[in-house]
């Protein structure tokens, strides 16, 4: 890695006063995707921003009945955390089918989010790579791609966002508080991340020197049916080649509600909002999972190497809603 000035800042108006005086900086906390990025020279910054000493480390009810993480927490934390694991269990889900106890440990909410992709390319510095180097081309449109987008892609970019907890938060509707020298904002989730567009370098709508400080859950009264879903070629320590969260309010076997997001197949946390639609006034039945299926696929566009993941997205669909209409737990 390059050489770097280090500093520890004292007060969130510390940290993002730091940040805007000095645009190629970068935040650290946990350090489980910036370290290994800064050990390949794919980030090169002047000065690493500490900001583990920030008092956000709280998991907080608010008045509205919202559940307010903050940017600190471990992924741990929220994993362990009682309210968690009964009103949002597929976020508790996503987070225990990610990386080892000992990354989540480290790994914190605002890491979380702004984890970069994994794709083979942007991590080899021998080859061209439009996110690491704008302009220079994508080898991953031609060349090998199994684990690459089907959905929402580019010809600048066909990677894929790699988080399991970032595809629950989508489909809890969660938003993320940033602040910044100016004050602070709120972004919904699905907003938060970017798709490649000609512009794939840029992972999220944060501006320069914005600071996540908490994610907030809003209240979901059928929360409790949630499922996570995750297929991966091992089940130690792998990023999702699909992964499927859903959760589903039921009145007798007609659906009154339902939250369904993929991971794996885009740039960004895939919210399935047109099969969502389809799916409220429904029978609750393999048939019309089978349908909503289909249409949460409508538009996909595989590669060479990963037309398997059309079929094997369809078949979880169904699956991790199946399970979610029983009442949730564990697939």
């Amino acid at each position: 890695m390059d050489n770097f000035t280090y500093s520890r800042a004292t007060s969130l108006s510390d940290a993002t006063n730091q940040a805007v005086a000095d645009q190629n900086s970068l935040f650290i906390a946990g350090g489980t995707n910036v370290v290994d990025r800064l050990k390949v020279f794919l980030d090169r910054p002047s000065r690493l921003i500490d900001i583990s000493r920030l008092q956000m480390e709280e998991i907080e009810p608010m008045a509205d009945g919202s559940l307010r993480l903050g940017a600190l927490v471990s992924n741990t934390a929220v994993a362990d955390n009682i309210d968690i694991r009964r009103n949002y269990p597929m976020l508790a889900r996503a987070i225990l089918s990610g990386a080892s106890q000992q990354i989540r440990n480290m790994a914190t909410v605002g890491g979380n989010l702004l984890q970069r992709t994994r794709c083979p390319y942007y991590y080899d510095t021998a080859f061209p790579c439009n996110k690491r180097m704008p302009g220079t081309g994508c080898p991953a449109v031609t060349g090998a791609n199994r684990s690459h987008a089907i959905l929402g892609a580019s010809e600048e970019c066909v990677a894929v966002h790699p988080s399991d907890m970032c595809v629950a938060l989508a489909a809890l509707d969660a938003v993320v508080e940033v602040a910044s020298p100016q004050g602070g904002r709120q972004i919904p989730f699905t907003e938060f991340h970017r798709l490649p567009g000609n512009t794939p370098e840029q992972d999220s709508n944060l501006q320069p020197g914005e600071l996540i400080t908490a994610v907030i859950l809003p209240p979901l009264s059928f929360g409790k049916s949630g499922v996570y879903l995750k297929l991966r070629d091992r089940a130690s320590y792998s990023f999702a080649l699909i992964s499927v969260a859903a959760a589903m309010n039921l009145s007798g076997n007609q659906i009154q509600g339902v939250r369904l997001a993929m991971g794996g197949v885009a740039h960004k946390p895939w919210r399935a909002t047109a099969a969502e639609d389809f799916l409220i006034g429904k029978s609750a039945n393999t048939e019309t999972f089978t349908e909503a299926a289909e249409i949460a696929l409508q538009g996909a566009n595989p590669l060479t190497d990963n037309g398997y993941k059309v079929e094997l997205a369809k078949r979880a669909i169904r699956r991790a809603l199946t399970v979610s209409a029983q009442g949730g737990g564990v697939i």
